[in-house]
């Protein structure tokens, strides 16, 4: 969606797609429920001190207004820099984000050895999950050589 979607969000005032489809990130769920980022204004010549504009549902644009300065540090920590200034609510209607199905594993992890240079650095992973999802990587990417 970013490439294709580029041109389209930078005609309406994204500079970054990414801002849209990763707004439950950066504002988490309960926030990213009730708004959607719609736009950044910068003052004529800048890319900093601009303001975003949010459309929010209902009766939580109060509820946005009190936590205005959480989610303008969250939309600068996620920017990396001062983008955000101000907010500017627009009262709407906000869609739920679809979600998409959780591919699972059609079977059992296969039982062909992992190859050594991937299979060292995992046996020092003390999170047997983390482990356990890193080993699977490291068997898909050596099943495609």
């Amino acid at each position: 969606m970013p490439e294709v979607g580029r041109a389209a969000f930078r005609r309406f005032g994204f500079v970054q797609s990414s801002v849209v489809t990763r707004w439950p990130e950066i504002v988490g769920d309960r926030y990213a429920e009730v708004s959607a980022p719609q736009a950044i204004r910068f003052p004529s010549g800048q890319r900093s001190g601009g303001t975003l504009e949010l459309t929010v549902s209902g009766a939580h644009a109060t509820l946005m207004q009190h936590v205005a300065p959480e989610i303008i540090e969250r939309v600068n920590r996620f920017f990396g820099y001062a983008a955000v200034d101000k907010l500017k609510f627009i009262h709407g209607i906000i869609q739920p984000p679809k979600q998409t199905p959780v591919k699972r594993d059609a079977g059992p992890p296969s039982l062909k050895p992992l190859p050594m240079e991937l299979g060292e650095g995992l046996r020092d992973i003390a999170d047997p999950e983390l482990a356990a999802v890193l080993e699977s990587l490291a068997r898909q990417m050596a099943d495609k050589d």
